[in-house]
């Protein structure tokens, strides 16, 4: 049936986990039937402040619902996605999908076979910014991303290419229709166990290179990816949702163009091109709510979600090789 709402069940009621609760309420795609969380205190106050039920165990939440939304630590991914799976329901998981990507391959295996959808929550493919400049995204050869944030405990018992670089991979890999040929990678550990800043350089098959930077170490926070192709740059600012196009057309007759028009003439008979500045407009969106409707659009309509199990697993499978480089870094 189209367009009917679907009954959803959050996993995880922690920071992300509230904020995943909220955008469900807002959302006439949901029917918010509970979440469950394992700390009685959080459970508490949660339950009290959006005044929705706590179940008292994952399985019997699983029961009531179309969809679970998996908001918990990576770590317990997998278990909580196979729990739900084998009840046949739909699948919202936040990123990383897994904790390996072994164990993703594992989970496409099981979702194939219980004929369910799984939706990754790679959220900056929501981004309005981002949207707004994709469609003028063809065929880039040269990509660098900056994805700087100050320090916050919170997420360093991950290595910052799980925490934040993860983002990027993704972004890069959604646009650049190739496979890769080469990594080069290192980091440092500044203030945790594993690396707190580090860089990545993706070299594609096509001849597109790719520069990742991530840091959770630094004075302030940066989100933007510059794509370069023949006859573009695109800028996008994730943080501060603006896009930039810079774009150079052919002019067929220069004397006759707009006198105010930035032209540059290439010499040698190579012609003359003008550059074209454009800011695409921006309108506000809240994309974590975007993000979850469009699975519930994908289950209505019988479609693979725009972020799937498969593109979860590409983005994870790139970060641990981006690591194991890392770590020979490291060693030696």
């Amino acid at each position: 049936m189209k367009n009917r709402k679907l009954k959803i069940g959050v996993l995880g009621a922690g920071h992300l986990g509230k904020i995943h609760i909220k955008c469900i309420l807002e959302s006439n795609a949901f029917e918010l039937i509970g979440f469950y969380d394992p700390d009685p205190e959080i459970s508490k106050k949660v339950e009290k402040e959006y005044n929705i039920s706590r179940y008292p165990d994952i399985s019997s939440l699983i029961q009531k619902v179309d969809i679970i939304d998996i908001v918990t630590p990576t770590i317990s991914h997998f278990e909580c996605a196979n729990a739900a799976i084998k009840e046949f329901k739909h699948v919202f998981i936040e990123k990383p999908v897994v904790n390996t990507p072994d164990e993703a391959k594992q989970l496409i295996a099981l979702a194939n076979e219980a004929e369910i959808k799984i939706q990754v929550g790679h959220v900056e493919r929501f981004n309005p910014a981002f949207t707004a400049a994709k469609p003028f995204l063809n065929h880039p050869m040269f990509i660098e991303t900056h994805r700087l944030a100050q320090f916050n405990p919170r997420g360093t018992d991950v290595p910052v290419i799980l925490d934040l670089m993860i983002h990027d991979i993704d972004i890069v890999l959604s646009v650049v229709k190739s496979n890769i040929k080469k990594i080069n990678a290192s980091g440092v550990p500044v203030v945790s166990d594993t690396p707190d800043i580090a860089n990545a350089r993706l070299e594609f098959d096509n001849g597109c290179v790719a520069n990742l930077t991530a840091s959770r170490i630094s004075l302030k926070n940066m989100r933007k990816s510059r794509f370069f192709q023949q006859d573009a740059y695109i800028s996008v600012d994730f943080l501060d949702k603006t896009s930039e196009i810079l774009r150079m057309e052919d002019v067929k007759d220069p004397k006759n163009a707009d006198p105010l028009a930035m032209l540059i003439d290439l010499g040698k008979g190579k012609g003359t091109k003008q550059i074209i500045f454009e800011k695409p407009t921006i309108e506000p969106v809240n994309a974590i709510k975007t993000e979850l409707e469009s699975f519930a659009k994908a289950i209505n309509g019988d479609y693979t979600p725009l972020v799937s199990i498969e593109d979860g697993y590409s983005a994870l499978d790139v970060a641990y090789k981006i690591m194991d480089k890392m770590d020979y870094v490291l060693r030696n």
